[in-house]
């Protein structure tokens, strides 16, 4: 069966507004700074950088990090993957044991800057963040900017889908083309890195499908019977039979909230009605969570709803809207603006 994938056609949680604008015009337009939430202790077999980059991806930074100190690339770590097109401060570390750091502001141009350099006992793990930090301008904004206020005061009251956005699926959505090749024809992918793409972007979806039928029922924000519950700024969950009053007034403070599926093998944590909605929503993807689990992907969790710490916005020019927030890891900031409006970015030459 050849799927199609539409992201636009994933439902919002909010009632669509006429409110359209231009993201990215620049990269001074899309900020990001990485919060570790941890200081490196000064010591150890790790060299911590904390880099600021533009018009660079993340693994192309650590590739030229390997390089440049000869070590191989599986050296060097990193907690997440940050955008080319934008401005952003990250974190690497860099396996040195028994070695001295090179000189790495040798590496230093146009596209990278080095904010700190470090050294730690361990290396920095995927995920291994308090969170990130967002400055977005949109530009050219059209609509009526009472509208703007009122919904960016609902999506800081109540969150928004947890969405994972074009970014993570790539070019006109060719990793999820490349995924069904991999995982129902058994095409052979040598690259350990592309072949983790091809599986990531395949789990991503499969949860967003889940995420798309808890909104169409009205429940991606609500507890219902079966579910399992993430602590909010955490990845720790915990299975509900029934939803008492106590459960629904965590959820409504957002101190939890319900889960989705990132597909592998291992318990899903579900049962009743909650995992009546997650085997009918993910029914035509057989293929999919089969060969998810034989590739030995390991069953995870992620929230269904992402709350947006810190939001203020302010208006500093005419047809221009300026947004701050906070999100946890592997949260999406194009998910915020989808539940705003429509925001179209200027066309890119892929690399």
């Amino acid at each position: 069966m050849r799927h199609t994938y539409q992201l636009n056609n994933l439902p919002r949680a909010y009632q669509i507004l006429p409110i359209n604008g231009e993201l990215r015009t620049t990269e001074e337009d899309f900020v990001v700074d990485e919060e570790l939430g941890f200081s490196p202790t000064g010591k150890g077999e790790h060299t911590f950088l904390h880099i600021r980059k533009r018009g660079r991806n993340t693994e192309d930074v650590a590739r030229a990090l390997a390089h440049y100190s000869n070590v191989p690339r599986k050296a060097v770590s990193y907690a997440g993957l940050k955008d080319r097109n934008a401005i952003t401060s990250q974190y690497f570390s860099v396996h040195l044991p028994g070695k001295n750091d090179p000189d790495w502001q040798g590496m230093a141009d146009s596209s990278l800057e080095f904010l700190s350099i470090n050294r730690h006992s361990k290396k920095i793990r995927r995920g291994a963040l308090q969170r990130n930090s967002f400055r977005l301008i949109l530009r050219e904004f059209l609509g009526s900017r009472e509208l703007a206020d009122q919904r960016l005061v609902e999506i800081k009251r109540n969150g928004v889908p947890n969405y994972f956005t074009a970014q993570r699926f790539g070019h006109n959505a060719n990793n999820l083309y490349h995924a069904d090749e991999v995982l129902v024809n058994s095409r052979r992918v040598r690259d350990r890195f592309i072949r983790n793409i091809y599986f990531s972007a395949a789990r991503s979806w499969l949860f967003n499908l889940l995420l798309a039928e808890r909104i169409h029922s009205n429940t991606w924000n609500k507890a219902i019977q079966g579910d399992s519950m993430m602590l909010n700024g955490s990845r720790s969950c915990f299975h509900i039979d029934t939803v008492d009053d106590e459960i629904r007034k965590r959820v409504d403070e957002l101190d939890i909230s319900p889960t989705g599926p990132l597909w592998g093998r291992g318990s899903h944590m579900l049962t009743a009605e909650a995992a009546d909605i997650e085997t009918s929503s993910l029914s035509d993807w057989h293929c999919w969570k089969e060969g998810l689990e034989k590739v030995g992907q390991q069953m995870a969790r992620r929230s269904l709803r992402m709350s947006v710490a810190d939001l203020s916005w302010e208006w500093p020019e005419e047809k221009q809207l300026e947004l701050k927030f906070s999100l946890s890891p592997g949260c999406y900031a194009t998910a915020v603006l989808r539940e705003l409006g429509e925001f179209s970015e200027p066309e890119r030459k892929q690399i």
